[in-house]
């Protein structure tokens, strides 16, 4: 597999959340908590949210379609010094994924509603996944530099909005 390999993906559906730009958006599920959104799955994908309602979580995956150019090093939100990029959560990778556990609400026909989103509201959809516990959660693993980090943020700066006051990664 050459680096001239495209990766072709169609967006499924649309989250909409109360954040409309990436400052002051929280930087983690776990720091949303109060905060609702929905996801709007198209309808030709309706069906493939059969069996979905016992779920208390699920994961989204989703385009960061407003991530700034990608840098392979970075200064995450959670701590002061650099990183690699692929070591953090940061919005600005090569391949612009994101991923975040939500609480799935409820459903109504291909309407989700989910609690603690971090998105911003109209994010591109990918993917549904159900949250196992079993599967999930591992309390016991190590978190390399996150276990010594430096700074204790919840929201969002500019650091990674286009133009922001990060513009090198360092």
């Amino acid at each position: 597999m050459g680096e001239d390999m495209e990766l072709a993906l169609r967006p499924i559906g649309v989250i909409h959340s109360t954040f409309k730009e990436p400052a002051g958006t929280p930087i983690q599920p776990c720091f949303a908590d109060g905060t609702e959104g929905t996801v709007e799955v198209f309808c030709e994908y309706a069906d493939g949210l059969h069996d979905l309602e016992g779920f208390d979580r699920i994961w989204l995956l989703y385009r960061l379609d407003r991530a700034p150019a990608p840098r392979l090093r970075v200064v995450p939100f959670l701590d002061e010094v650099q990183h690699g990029v692929f070591a953090t959560r940061a919005p600005c990778r090569p391949n612009p994924i994101g991923l975040s556990c939500v609480r799935l609400l409820r459903i109504e026909h291909n309407l989700l509603t989910i609690g603690g989103p971090d998105i911003l509201d109209g994010t591109p959809l990918l993917d549904i996944k159900p949250y196992v516990p079993e599967f999930d959660a591992f309390p016991q693993s190590r978190a390399g530099w996150f276990e010594r980090r430096r700074a204790g943020r919840v929201l969002a700066d500019d650091r990674f909005s286009p133009g922001g006051s990060q513009d090198s990664g360092a």
